[in-house]
């Protein structure tokens, strides 16, 4: 018997995306932003009602400064702006309306929303459920396995493990080492200077891992790689910047705060709370009904 789906969602990337491209007029009472919600609460009776999904999971991000990469890495993430409170009060409203919508919702202080999934995955996967990621994030493609699914939504791009590999040139398992090697912009990891995508697909490709990678260096300049011998040179130069890197974009799979409650099933629709939320934020009727009855 084919088990049902869990859909893991990465609320963040969906929030950000509503904050964004929703007009700033949507606003409450009291004149607060509310575009950010409106938008998300939209995403999610589209998910729902496209999927008819039986198990979800929101996972939020709390530990935007706190979390453990940070102690490893202090300059994690310190490229980006830190959000607005316009937007960090549109966050807990969020998560208010998915709880509303009877869906089981997720945070941690020291962990990140991709490691909150990255346990449910494991949780579920090891029961026999195909697991699909709802995320536009690249490192979550890490987490993909056969039969599961890295879903990026408002872009309708739905790919399994042998997509991915054509997407971004490594396999899912291979990521945390792809982008180990090559940093990551995004989320101010440095990788290894010289690197680039191709350079360290091929190198992987070759050598399967980071930990082979070091353990054959010397095999690097006889590859058919273009600039092997410079980039045997960066990899042993830059060998603890790499090594460092990979503790930052391998996703933690045993976050106990996710295992505390992982059933997943969705719940009734708390009619009375969304009714509440929803005049709270001045939302209108078609939203509202929408919400109601997936």
């Amino acid at each position: 018997m084919t088990l049902p789906p869990v859909y893991l969602v990465d609320a963040s990337v969906y929030i950000f995306r509503a904050w964004f491209s929703m007009p700033d007029e949507f606003v409450n009472h009291a004149g607060e932003p509310t575009n950010a919600v409106y938008g998300f609460s939209g995403f999610l009776c589209s998910l729902l009602e496209q999927t008819a999904a039986e198990h979800v999971a929101v996972a939020f991000d709390e530990s935007l400064t706190s979390s453990y990469r940070n102690e490893i890495y202090p300059e994690y993430k310190a490229n980006r702006d830190p959000a607005p409170v316009e937007l960090k009060r549109q966050f807990g409203w969020a998560r208010s309306v998915a709880e509303a919508m009877g869906l089981s919702c997720y945070g941690d202080d020291r962990y990140e929303a991709d490691d909150l999934i990255g346990t449910l995955a494991e949780y579920w996967r090891a029961r026999g459920h195909p697991i699909c990621i709802v995320t536009a994030d690249k490192d979550l493609a890490q987490l993909v396995r056969e039969a599961d699914y890295w879903w990026d939504f408002s872009r309708n791009q739905k790919l399994d493990a042998r997509k991915l590999t054509e997407k971004f040139g490594v396999m899912p398992e291979q990521m945390a080492d792809y982008l180990a090697l090559t940093g990551d912009a995004v989320d101010n990891i440095p990788g290894v200077p010289g690197i680039g995508p191709k350079s360290a697909a091929a190198l992987l490709g070759h050598f399967g891992d980071l930990d082979s990678l070091y353990a054959r260096v010397e095999e690097v300049p006889t590859l058919a790689i273009r600039g092997a011998k410079s980039i045997r040179k960066k990899l042993v130069d830059h060998r603890e910047a790499a090594e460092l890197a990979r503790k930052l974009t391998v996703i933690e799979t045993a976050v106990e705060s996710a295992l505390v409650a992982p059933d997943l099933a969705r719940g009734e629709v708390d009619a009375t709370r969304l009714n509440r939320l929803f005049d709270e934020l001045a939302f209108g009727g078609m939203l509202r009904q929408r919400c109601l009855r997936v």
